[in-house]
């Protein structure tokens, strides 16, 4: 490692991409801005077996970091791409950064996506410039055409009516959260946050799962049963604040806090997904197992929801049998989770969605009359 490259975060990780014939490319990376430790490097790309001997890992990872030095005051607008171009003389290259706003691990960050060349390429590259950063630029943007297809892929997942009540996001972000749709692709204003609104999320007829593709994560709502019960909860606060107000403007969940101090609604609804499962990540094994554009994945989809709805029946049937359909409490749980191998939290949680959904109320009958919060179902579940 050359003099005063500093070491290689052993966070950083590296692909080396087979290329075929010649490739003028040292690197490419990906950096962002941490607001603790300043630039870092979160990938590096490079050819195999080229551009070795004239940069280590380390002074790609110098390099790359360079990049960022002084857009810790960045001011753009929403959605902006910069672009930098620069020649470092002592180290012999010529680097090609595009600059934007993102996210990653839950914060606003400055990223840099950049290229790396030896300024012997420097009269190759020149021509190629404006192609070069329109290349660059569609790889920033992709980010929106995947999260269309996380929501097609979704919509795999529901029967054909249920698509019906679904939709795609639109590039305009015209599209704001609507209540009762199954699947529905809603794209970040210009702080880089999706609203939801609290009422409107809590009149859905089903609990909602958030999934943000930028970062990477995946909250759910508690469990059908307990939305039903804050649900009511809310109604019934929203309706003694209309009567006891003489406007009729839509009521604001900090007004019913007002108007009903007895009633405290939870703005924090949803919860970080904490719990494994076997079922789904088998399923995402075996699937991208199978060649893609033959419809053999479609099928294996349909096997696979036939053999959740399968669980679901037989789950179903084991509890009224245990309780005599329903005459007596269910008393059994322990034993149902070994004898139908669902042991692990994830996938009982599965199947008791899937089963509630064919039997409303299963959850509250399981668990028994006085309602427990999602927190201390987890805790029933892992003590049985």
């Amino acid at each position: 490692m050359s003099t005063g490259c500093p070491p290689q975060s052993p966070a950083v990780a590296k692909t080396e991409v087979v290329v075929e014939g010649w490739c003028p490319l040292l690197a490419a990376t990906f950096a962002y801005w941490d607001n603790i430790l300043g630039p870092r490097v979160w990938h590096i790309w490079a050819p195999k077996g080229q551009g070795s001997v004239l940069l280590n890992d380390g002074e790609v990872t110098f390099l790359a970091n360079h990049t960022l030095n002084g857009e810790i005051l960045r001011s753009a607008e929403s959605g902006a791409v910069d672009v930098k171009f620069f020649v470092l003389a002592e180290k012999s290259v010529i680097i090609v950064s595009l600059i934007f706003d993102g996210e990653l691990r839950g914060d606003k960050n400055t990223c840099a996506l950049s290229i790396i060349l030896p300024q012997s390429e420097l009269d190759f590259y020149l021509p190629l410039h404006s192609v070069c950063v329109e290349r660059l630029k569609h790889t920033v943007r992709k980010g929106r055409i995947y999260m269309q297809k996380i929501v097609l892929t979704l919509c795999l997942f529901l029967t054909p009516a249920e698509r019906k009540c679904s939709r795609l996001c639109r590039a305009d972000g015209t599209f704001k959260y609507d209540t009762g749709l199954f699947v529905q692709g809603l794209l970040k204003d210009s702080a880089g946050s999706v609203v939801l609104p609290y009422r409107q999320v809590l009149f859905s007829p089903y609990p909602s799962t958030h999934i943000d593709v930028d970062i990477n994560t995946v909250k759910q709502m508690p469990p059908c049963h307990e939305h039903m019960y804050h649900q009511r909860r809310y109604m019934q606060a929203e309706l003694t604040a209309l009567w006891k107000t003489s406007s009729e403007d839509e009521i604001s969940p900090d007004q019913l806090i007002n108007i009903q101090e007895s009633f405290t609604p939870d703005l924090n609804i949803f919860q970080d997904v904490m719990h494994r499962d076997t079922l789904v990540k088998s399923f995402i094994d075996e699937v991208f197992l199978l060649k893609p554009g033959l419809n053999l994945r479609n099928v294996y989809l349909s096997h696979f929801l036939l053999l959740l709805h399968r669980k679901a029946l037989t789950l179903l049937r084991y509890i009224e049998d245990d309780t005599q359909k329903g005459k007596k409490p269910f008393r059994s749980l322990r034993n149902m989770k070994t004898d139908l191998d669902l042991t692990v939290e994830g996938d009982l949680n599965i199947i008791m969605a899937m089963a509630e959904k064919l039997r409303p109320g299963l959850h509250s009958f399981v668990f028994g009359k006085p309602f427990f919060t999602s927190v201390q179902e987890r805790d029933i579940l892992m003590n049985f």
